[in-house]
């Protein structure tokens, strides 16, 4: 039995896939597949991939569904995995020739307080995207990597397919596409830890469609989702900083959803009004953001 599953959710993006499926070629460890969630592209996706199906150089994976957004995407994967481990690699980006062989070697003997591994992401000139783990990590949260241990930038999971199913999957919400990954993450942290790993899992080659660039627009077209993960981080929240920037976040997504239900859940009254001024700030700028690229 294979050991992973790669997958990628992809939607019109078959101008760029050739790079994580030339990527996947060149893997020094063949213990995986790559399984492809297309969320309804209608360019030459599918006739792509049927051509490296019947290459057969690796083991692939098609699904397709009508579009309803990466988390939906994302539930697709999760629900049709059957690896103990797995990983997602977006559609524009790619994995170094030993990203699965290294994988494979930090995920032997894991003890089972371990929810996966998390390793770095590089650009495509090499460059590494924020910073590495200190050399006396051998175990931690997500998010106390970042609000513990001050590491920086994008990094990679690895998550245990059976562990990440006990939290899957996102909520749906309807008329929006979009919650951040992070909301699953969070979860997951509440009752397990990550193994970090100093070696690089994937090359990110950021795309001007893709989320990282548009995040003001998911930010304003999402704003339920967006809030859902808000709440999230203020409960978790270990200091008062964190829960104040999250309150700033939640008043601005609370604002562009017109519902003020959100607020409520975080039991914060006195938090609110402090962060008020800021949040509605904050909305006033993406909305200023978001105007110039409608007009553009």
């Amino acid at each position: 039995m294979k050991l992973l599953t790669v997958f990628t959710a992809t939607y019109n993006r078959g101008y760029c896939l050739n790079q994580v499926y030339e990527s996947l070629v060149r893997q020094t460890n063949s213990s995986f597949i790559w399984m492809i969630i297309d969320d309804g592209s209608t360019d030459d996706t599918a006739p792509l991939i049927q051509e490296w199906i019947k290459e057969n150089k690796i083991e692939i994976q098609y699904l397709y569904q009508e579009n309803q957004g990466m988390n939906s995407a994302h539930n697709t994967a999760y629900a049709n995995i059957k690896t103990p481990w797995n990983v997602s690699i977006d559609s524009d980006d790619y994995m170094p020739d030993d990203a699965v062989e290294l994988i494979i070697k930090n995920i032997q003997n894991l003890d089972s307080k371990f929810a996966g591994i998390v390793g770095l992401d590089r650009y495509t000139k090499g460059n590494l995207i924020g910073s590495q783990f200190p050399d006396t990590i051998t175990q931690s949260t997500l998010s106390d990597l970042y609000h513990k241990h001050h590491v920086k930038g994008d990094k990679k999971i690895v998550y245990r397919t059976e562990i990440i199913n006990k939290y899957a999957p996102y909520p749906i919400l309807e008329g929006e596409k979009f919650i951040p990954p992070g909301y699953l993450y969070r979860l997951i942290d509440k009752d397990y830890v990550l193994k970090p790993v100093n070696e690089t899992f994937v090359i990110v080659n950021y795309q001007k469609d893709g989320f990282t660039k548009n995040l003001f627009w998911l930010y304003r077209n999402n704003p339920r989702g967006f809030a859902i993960h808000r709440v999230l981080k203020i409960q978790l929240s270990k200091n008062s900083t964190e829960r104040f920037k999250n309150m700033v976040h939640l008043i601005s997504c609370s604002l562009f959803a017109k519902d003020i239900h959100f607020l409520k859940q975080t039991n914060s009254a006195f938090l609110i009004a402090l962060a008020f001024p800021f949040g509605l700030v904050l909305n006033g700028y993406i909305r200023l953001k978001t105007s110039k690229i409608i007009s553009l």
